[in-house]
């Protein structure tokens, strides 16, 4: 699963405008020392990583995951090469429930470079995409070489664990705003567990991505 994470790297930091790693296990919930939420290896941390290692000086991850990205967040938590910015279920509510409060911004050189966007049960998608909307104001702000994505497709309204009420529509318009941004982006796979729409929402997400960026390339 880190090896296909990798791999995605190598081709977006050798020109490519984007590549999607189809991760299993997930990661996101993996710090430098903790596992957890199926996750064992970061794998979107380790792109991240790699991006950087391959000479970008900036790199943005995006956290689209129902649940909160907290692996993620520690590891580049004190960093202000790495920018985190996630949407996910109010911690309150909802794994990981110790990390994910909207008051966590980074720490020492990471201050101000951590950005979280819980959101209540319920949530549909003119309120998610007004959060989102937030998000990639920050990423634009932090002018970043690359976008990882974690990609969690979860938010779907029939998933079975998760409470965010997100058609399979909505993951195209997803897929077409992150494309607005105009940088290169590795996409990285995390949860999903309705597995009748996991598929098709993904799909949709990196279909309408890649139209968009054809309509206009990076």
């Amino acid at each position: 699963s880190a090896q296909a994470a990798l791999t995605a790297a190598e081709l977006v930091s050798s020109g490519e405008g984007a590549a999607f790693a189809l991760c299993r296990p997930p990661g996101h919930h993996a710090a430098r020392a903790y596992y957890g939420g199926y996750c064992f290896l970061n794998n979107a941390a380790i792109a991240a990583q790699r991006l950087i290692d391959r000479g970008m000086k900036r790199v943005a991850v995006l956290d689209v995951d129902y649940h909160h990205g907290n692996g993620t967040q520690s590891i580049f938590y004190d960093r202000d090469d790495v920018l985190f910015v996630s949407l996910h279920g109010d911690p309150d509510e909802d794994y990981p429930f110790f990390l994910g409060h909207a008051e966590e911004r980074g720490a020492g050189r990471g201050e101000g470079y951590n950005l979280n966007l819980p959101l209540p049960h319920g949530t549909a998608a003119d309120r998610w995409f007004e959060a989102l909307e937030h998000g990639l104001d920050a990423i634009r702000r932090f002018r970043p070489d690359a976008l990882v994505v974690s990609l969690g497709v979860d938010t779907y309204e029939k998933d079975p664990i998760s409470f965010f009420r997100l058609t399979s529509d909505d993951f195209s318009r997803l897929g077409a705003r992150l494309a607005g941004l105009a940088v290169p982006a590795l996409f990285v796979m995390e949860g999903g567990y309705n597995l009748d729409a996991i598929g098709v929402n993904v799909v949709n997400v990196l279909s309408a991505f890649e139209d968009a960026r054809q309509a206009a390339p990076i």
